[in-house]
């Protein structure tokens, strides 16, 4: 066991009631969905050919989902939901609506997102990113025709405000120095690296690309989403760039089109513009009417473009009108910067309009022609708003992107020291403060007679920070629920949480119910469902808090592994890592005093009954699962350390007459994970009336890594 872990004593139990769905998710007939939770590896995601290139902030993850509808028989409203997301973002795979038909997505934490038929680009594309851990797609359609797919989604841990993605690049590269600045490229270790054009000097021939660029900012092709500039069309076509970037001889590829040039994809929550100053770009081109239609198809709420060729430039070239066009297009559609080259400086200027006229809703210019070519020292006068000069410096530029702005630095190479800072915000960013409400569990399943809770959550976007009033309607017979507190006040850009109590009284309605939890803060209201289940608590299944010995078998097999941390029901000591400072194994239960734990005690020594060694298993008695609409529902924890893999899991799988069917995994990660207790829901309609048990195994099988995991309230109803 790594020496750095220790654990501190045993800390008293509170017991905290958590009661979990048993309820499965029904899929409409006309309007499909199915959101299951995220796999850490994401292996069924699958990797389309056709879909507009989108790079992930550091640290995003994906999962697959299935939500589609067709014509007017796609009603209602789904929700797409990731465990720990603060933030999503949509993958849609089809979006053909007509006329005036629409859909609309609302994060659970604010936030909205109206698509239309302007929005398809043509190819599979990711939505701007929404706050919360859920989001409500909502279909308008009218026409038999209009239909529309979602397959996937990616998600984030951190608040959307601090989710970052950096992009490096500049223009006129190779060069005398560019042996100098591809070491800045290196040292900044961006996600997406762009090119302004003149990438290989003289002629841009496959031969120089192969010599010169490839031994130097070659070694980032594989994320580089580059332009051309003049010298590359001093070879017929601009052949060689093609060749180099796409494949000899290939149509198309990262460099777009041969022939064309021009391109988009999407960096985190920006939309990024590669287009091509060396073939026809004026009013009414090809080029240009493209561009507005990529703009207008854009969800992004902030955008980027670069060419070779400035329409702003205090530099010996100087200003080209001919840009004027692309650059309008460009003002209409509320991009935020325009980065070029041509011109063998750097200089920035304040946000305007193709005739120079400053206007804080204009685009801001960028001349970064300092790759590694000789700059230039004559200068000119530009129609630009030029804030900053600089012709004695070869650098690069560095944007820290978020969802509402940027940070940019002109990064040096060694021995130089002029450097330049800015910041700004997207035109298109929201800044209106909102609100959202979700709950956790979003289902519970409670026998007539009992209660049961869940925990809602009002999270802050915008700023927002005002006092939420939380209701709930909707409710079954016989069935109360009641808020603690009942208003809550989330800090701006956090959360607040208020403890939802369902109680059935015995004679209470069976069956499930959709429960509105609503949160309204003046005159704006959000709305959650829930989904209520009432049983009779004499309906065959399964329901055991641990509190009592009720058959379940430790190594049922006799082939588990584990040399310590073997399942054990008790009341468990909390396990505190001094490495991390995080608890890892929880002191407290889902409910009651007892569950289930990979090593109860805390041990007196580093590493001490943590799982090591292997796999325990754990299985429960025999039941008959229920009739109709079954589902599993349990508590449970997963904590560990950065040394940690996807080799490690806890898994809960499902043991009829056939096999061993897996039914539901959580994986270890190379990250530290603190304990919390969470829940899941499963559906197990397909063994329905059939004599099952449940298999539940941890493994630590990565080496000797750090994981715990419990389990409580395990139901089938």
């Amino acid at each position: 066991m790594p020496e750095r872990r220790k654990f501190g004593p045993r800390l008293l139990a509170t017991a905290t009631v958590v009661v979990i769905a048993a309820t499965a998710l029904a899929a409409s007939q006309s309007f499909a969905n199915e959101t299951s939770p995220p796999d850490k590896k994401s292996p069924d995601v699958p990797a389309l050919a056709e879909q507009v290139t989108q790079v992930r902030e550091p640290g995003t993850k994906q999962a697959a989902t299935s939500v589609s509808g067709r014509g007017a028989a796609a009603t209602g409203s789904r929700s797409i939901c990731a465990e720990d997301a603060r933030w999503l973002r949509i993958r849609f795979t089809k979006l053909d609506l007509r006329g005036d038909d629409t859909i609309r997505l609302r994060g659970s934490s604010g936030g909205s997102l109206k698509l239309d038929a302007d929005n398809w680009p043509g190819k599979a594309f990711h939505t701007r990113a929404l706050p919360g851990s859920c989001v409500t797609v909502t279909p308008d359609l009218s026409d038999a025709d209009s239909r529309f797919a979602v397959d996937a989604y990616q998600y984030g841990e951190q608040p959307l405000s601090q989710a970052s993605v950096t992009v490096a690049g500049a223009g006129d590269i190779c060069g005398s120095a560019c042996n100098q600045t591809d070491d800045l490229i290196a040292n900044i270790n961006p996600a997406a690296v762009f090119t302004a054009g003149d990438n290989a000097y003289e002629s841009g021939t496959l031969s120089q690309y192969r010599n010169q660029y490839d031994p130097t900012w070659g070694r980032f092709k594989s994320k580089t989403h580059p332009t051309p500039g003049n010298h590359e069309y001093q070879t017929s076509g601009a052949s060689g760039y093609f060749d180099y970037f796409n494949g000899t001889g290939n149509n198309t590829g990262p460099a777009g089109e041969r022939g064309k040039g021009y391109y988009s994809y999407d960096v985190g929550d920006w939309h990024f513009v590669a287009l091509n100053s060396d073939i026809s770009h004026g009013a009414g081109s090809t080029q240009e009417k493209w561009l507005r239609a990529d703009l207008a198809a854009n969800t992004k709420p902030c955008t980027a473009a670069y060419t070779h060729h400035p329409r702003f430039s205090s530099g010996d070239h100087g200003d080209d009108t001919g840009m004027t066009a692309l650059y309008d297009a460009l003002y209409a559609n509320k991009a935020d910067i325009f980065v070029t080259g041509h011109d063998h400086h750097y200089e920035r200027f304040a946000p305007a309009r193709s005739n120079g006229a400053e206007d804080p809703n204009g685009v801001r210019a960028f001349v970064i022609g300092t790759g590694g070519r000789n700059l230039y020292s004559s200068t000119s006068n530009s129609a630009g708003p030029s804030e900053k000069f600089n012709n004695n410096t070869f650098g690069v530029g560095k944007f820290q992107l978020t969802a509402t702005g940027y940070t940019m630095d002109f990064v040096p190479v060694a021995g130089r020291t002029f450097t330049d800072h800015v910041e700004g915000e997207c035109h298109n960013a929201a800044k209106t403060p909102d609100f959202g409400v979700t709950a956790n569990p979003s289902a519970l399943s409670l026998p007539q007679g009992t209660s049961a809770e869940t925990t809602a959550t009002v999270a802050s976007s915008g700023g927002f920070g005002s006092a939420v009033a939380l209701s709930a309607s909707g409710l079954p017979s016989g069935v109360t629920a009641a808020f603690s507190p009942a208003t809550v006040t989330p800090p701006a850009n956090g959360q607040a949480t208020s403890r939802l109590t369902f109680t059935a009284a015995s004679t209470a309605a069976i069956g499930s119910h959709t429960v509105t939890v609503t949160a309204k803060s003046g005159d704006t209201s959000r709305t959650f469902a829930v989904t209520v289940t009432v049983r009779d608590p004499n309906d065959a299944g399964l329901s055991d808090d641990f509190e009592a010995e009720r058959g379940w078998v430790v190594n049922p097999a006799g082939t588990d592994t584990a040399a310590t941390g073997i399942w054990e029901r008790g009341d468990p000591d909390q396990t505190t890592s001094t490495y991390s400072d995080q608890v890892k194994q929880l002191g407290t239960t889902a409910s009651g005093s007892n569950a289930l734990s990979t090593g109860r005690a805390a041990g007196s020594a580093y590493g001490d009954n943590d799982l090591d060694g292997g796999v325990t298993s754990v299985r429960s008695p025999a039941f008959t699962v229920p009739s109709g609409t079954a589902g599993l529902s349990f508590a449970y924890n997963v904590a560990h350390g950065d040394n940690s893999s996807a080799d490690d899991y806890l898994r809960v799988s499902v043991v009829d007459a056939s096999g061993t069917t897996k039914v539901w995994e959580s994986l270890g990660a190379a990250s530290e994970k603190a304990g919390s207790w969470k829940t899941a829901t499963v559906d197990l309609s397909r063994y329905a009336g059939k004599e099952v048990t449940i298999l539940v195994q941890a493994a630590d099988a990565g080496g000797g890594s750090l994981f715990e995991a419990q389990l409580d309230d395990v139901t089938v109803s």
